[in-house]
């Protein structure tokens, strides 16, 4: 396993002597025909980049701040080298009826935020940051639970154009991120979970995340590792 997605302080030798003896974190290695995939990086996600954090976070009641922002930097440089090899790039956006009728047992665990600075349809919240907007070709897929595969068709594009690698960006890293990655692994797909374009709320929930994803389900790699891989690639359809 990459020794960086290890919250390493929280792990202790019997920890490290199961990951051991299980033989857990190989590297898969990136495929031959990669997409990028942008998850929820929306505006709700992140909040105002140029209010102070604090009014931010007050405003958008689930952005994960500054984290987020950082993310946001570093993939609008991962989505200009897939666009410069016309790799096919995807984003999802999470949203929710005002009045709940598509939000199934997750309004059991939490109240719906009548907000538009919340992912309520329609809203401004909703929408996806200004920072990495999609362009003419990508595709966006709505959904309403945590998987980017449920309910979206995401498969079926990935299928039709013989994808084998996801480079995954966005948040949030334990919720969403994480549903994709093995909703991917169960389509026997490669997911690239890239640390610097994935965000969170909780560091605490960021890190284990991590390590729980390259432990079994994905490989998390450094933006470098993408950005290198990318260039590698002869442009075309």
């Amino acid at each position: 396993m990459r020794s960086e997605a290890l919250p390493a302080e929280l792990l202790s030798d019997s920890d490290r002597d199961a990951l051991e003896r299980g033989r857990f974190g190989r590297r898969m290695g990136f495929g031959r025909r990669p997409a990028v995939l942008c998850i929820d990086c929306q505006v709700y996600m992140v909040g105002d980049r140029d209010e102070p954090q604090e009014v931010s976070n007050r405003r958008f009641p689930s952005s994960c701040g500054h984290a987020g922002w950082l993310a946001l930097q570093q993939t609008a440089r991962l989505l200009a080298a897939a666009r410069e090899r016309t790799v096919p790039v995807f984003y999802t956006t999470f949203t929710l009826a005002p009045d709940g009728s598509n939000a199934g047992v997750y309004a059991l665990k939490r109240e719906l935020l009548q907000s538009g600075n919340w992912a309520l349809q329609g809203s401004p919240g909703a929408q996806v940051s200004p920072l990495v907007a999609p362009t003419p070709g990508d595709v966006v897929l709505n959904k309403h639970k945590p998987s980017a595969f449920f309910g979206t068709g995401l498969l079926e594009h990935v299928r039709e154009r013989d994808i084998d690698t996801l480079l995954i960006a966005g948040g949030s890293t334990s919720n969403c991120v994480r549903a994709t990655v093995f909703d991917a692994a169960s389509h026997d797909l490669r997911a690239m979970v890239i640390e610097e374009c994935v965000f969170d709320r909780i560091p605490l929930s960021h890190r284990v995340s991590l390590l729980d994803m390259d432990r079994q389900f994905a490989d998390v790699i450094h933006l470098e590792e993408a950005l290198t891989y990318l260039a590698a690639l002869q442009a075309g359809p």
